[in-house]
């Protein structure tokens, strides 16, 4: 063989088992992000109990949206748990500081904690990560008129 070809076959070689890497890994998300879907879907159906027995059966502690939905979970359960919520929420965050699920869920935890400068910290730092327009920072700033309009006391959406 020449060592042109030789070295074009060594390059092809390269770039496919980049490729075959690179597939591996979208798959592996993929998987993770499946892992998800169950207990997300539960999450919409209000069915708290069952979000967080699957959410504990995938128990992936090194994922910010595991922690995120942990805490938001145990936050809309039937009987909140606010103390683990916040301790999840805080975990989804130290993953991924610009979670804005995690920032706006959080967010609404102090409030209802009665907490309202640190409600009003995580919606600063969601109008950084989004420039004060993306769903999570309306969704807070509407939570934080509501508390204030209600004597700042907690009134989740839709008791307005």
């Amino acid at each position: 063989m020449s060592r042109k070809f030789t070295a074009a076959l060594g390059i092809a070689l390269t770039a496919f088992t980049m490729q075959l890497t690179m597939a591996a890994d979208m798959g592996t998300q993929t998987v993770a992000k499946d892992k998800l879907d169950s207990a997300r879907q539960y999450i919409q159906a209000r069915q708290w109990d069952a979000a967080l027995r699957e959410l504990k059966q995938v128990e992936d502690r090194t994922s910010a949206d595991w922690n995120n939905l942990m805490g938001y979970t145990l936050r809309k359960s039937t009987t909140p748990d606010l103390v683990a919520s916040e301790r999840y929420y805080d975990a989804a965050l130290r993953i991924d500081p610009r979670h804005r699920n995690a920032l706006e869920y959080s967010g609404e935890l102090y409030l209802m904690k009665g907490d309202l400068p640190r409600a009003q910290s995580r919606l600063a730092t969601l109008a950084t990560e989004c420039a004060s327009k993306c769903e999570q920072y309306t969704e807070l700033l509407e939570a934080i008129n509501r508390y204030q309009a209600n004597g700042n006391k907690y009134l989740p959406k839709g008791n307005w």
